[in-house]
């Protein structure tokens, strides 16, 4: 598991570093640059030409402390400082003495940085607040207009590490060698798309230095067999769960047949399809496996409550639809459920005019709202949402008491009152019809094998991520269907689970 942190956070650890173990601020510099270095040596010879554009922060010192280290491997260096020497910050002044005693060429104009093979941005660090105007404005312009390579020292000049905002304007990277920790401005868009590959460096700050519950989290597939349900040699179907999918008005039988399909390829021992008659001839085709109980114009409510009650884990919302027997079905689902339900698609449109649902204190709920469903669920513009991200998903688990995985280019997971989580995984192939409802049935699957939400809503969203990556890779991104994410589960299940 991955720390993912911000500014704030990472100039704590910083700190707590320097006073509480004693590492002097100009050794983890070191740490940092001969990351840099490592970076720019794996991937460009000697024959390449180095630009460093510094800035007079210890960002713009990790610069300076690179290019005396390459100049001194015998590379071509080139420095342009943004300040007079006698602005730079106390070890950003230290390298450049340094780097002066060395010989290393400081240039007084921008231009012959931009002849260089490679530039190196050491502008702004992680602790850029303010909006970039001026001069430095003018620089960072200057440097988009490259069209090199051009690399980021912990993260692009220009972007928010905090919540990856474009800080008026941005150095456009095609990689980012960054320290210690990811940064969430590095892992959610715009930012994202500015760092290019991301390259975590270690300088020497290990977990121990981190404060309780500071920051937030990000799966990575070591993470995999450990979280997981696995298999036990002496075992039923239904030692794996029982997963009752609420699914597909008429014509809409596809969300149901992908979420109930996927809950049966996360493992799930068995899953029961509650959905319109219309859709049985579709459903028993497809999904022959599944136990099928239907319901024509109106519901019958002991039916219903049998279904509900005979559950491990409940999916329900994905086509839904939100009318009038919508609506009670939800309500059904809510007032009788005492397993963990996962609420998606019209199942959030209904939540949005009847946000009385979500009282239930004693119900474990998984709400999965892409950006139109929670600016429909917060009132909020979609841009709003999109802006921030985090922060609104944050307030409304907490809000509500539900863990929210708010679905976009990059995802978060809102658990109340704990750290969230930043989704690394997954491509815009997975921006196609159905994806969502597979995503709900993974959720249901887990579920249903003993996952609590707060993990089971996380693992999901970057498992199915990972999916989308497989799967891209022999369709395109662009042929990219439901069918073919449902597709992966099996072989990526293959390899993590026992």
């Amino acid at each position: 598991m991955l720390h993912v942190l911000n500014g704030k956070e990472m100039h704590a650890c910083d700190q707590k570093v320097i006073s509480e173990f004693g590492i002097p601020s100009l050794v983890l510099m070191e740490k940092a640059s001969l990351g840099v270095c490592s970076y720019i040596k794996e991937h460009f010879t000697k024959d390449s030409s180095i630009g460093i554009v510094c800035g007079p922060g210890n960002n713009g010192g990790d610069g300076l402390a690179v290019g005396r280290l390459l100049f001194d491997e015998g590379y071509d260096v080139k420095i342009f400082l943004c300040e007079d020497s006698n602005h730079l910050s106390v070890d950003a002044k230290a390298q450049y003495k340094s780097a002066v005693c060395y010989g290393i060429p400081f240039v007084m104009d921008l231009e012959e940085i931009r002849d260089c093979d490679v530039i190196l941005d050491a502008i702004f660090g992680t602790g850029l607040g303010r909006s970039v105007e001026g001069a430095y404005r003018e620089i960072i312009t200057s440097l988009n207009e490259f069209s090199g390579e051009k690399i980021a020292v912990d993260i692009p000049s220009g972007i928010c590490s905090d919540d990856g905002r474009v800080l008026g304007v941005a150095v456009k990277c095609s990689a980012t060698v960054t320290f210690a920790y990811y940064k969430i401005g590095q892992l959610l868009f715009p930012g994202r798309a500015y760092c290019g590959e991301v390259v975590l460096c270690d300088i020497g700050i290990s977990a121990k230095m981190l404060e309780d519950k500071m920051g937030n989290l990000s799966f990575e597939k070591e993470d995999l067999k450990e979280y997981l349900p696995q298999r036990t040699m002496d075992s039923h179907k239904g030692t794996y769960g029982k997963v009752l999918v609420v699914a597909g008005s008429k014509n809409m039988a596809g969300a149901a047949y992908f979420s109930a399909k996927a809950a049966y390829l996360m493992g799930a021992g068995l899953v029961q399809v509650f959905t319109e008659e219309a859709n049985r001839i579709v459903l028993q085709t497809l999904l022959p496996e599944a136990i099928l109980t239907t319901y024509e114009g109106k519901v019958n409510e002991d039916e219903f409550t049998k279904a509900i009650q005979w559950a491990d884990a409940i999916v329900v919302g994905p086509g839904l639809s939100t009318a009038s027997t919508s609506v009670k079905i939800l309500k059904q689902v809510l007032d009788l459920a005492a397993v963990p339900v996962v609420i998606d698609a019209d199942g959030l449109n209904i939540l949005a005019e009847h946000k009385n649902l979500l009282k239930r204190p004693h119900l474990e709920l998984v709400l999965t709202p892409h950006l139109g469903e929670m600016a429909r669920l917060t009132g909020q513009p979609v841009s709003h949402v999109k802006e921030n991200l985090l922060p609104l998903a944050e307030e409304f688990s907490r809000d509500y008491n539900v863990v929210v995985a708010l679905k976009d280019a990059a995802s978060v997971v809102a658990i109340p009152y704990l750290q969230s989580y930043i989704n690394r995984s997954g491509n815009n192939g997975l921006s196609t019809g159905g994806s969502g409802d597979v995503l709900a049935g993974i959720m249901g699957g887990l579920m249903a094998q003993g996952l609590a939400g707060e993990v089971a809503a996380p693992l999901a969203v970057y498992f199915h991520g990972l999916c989308g990556e497989e799967g891209s890779k022999k369709k395109g991104k662009a042929s990219l269907l439901a069918e073919d994410i449902l597709g992966e589960i099996p072989f990526l299940l293959k390899e993590y689970v026992l």
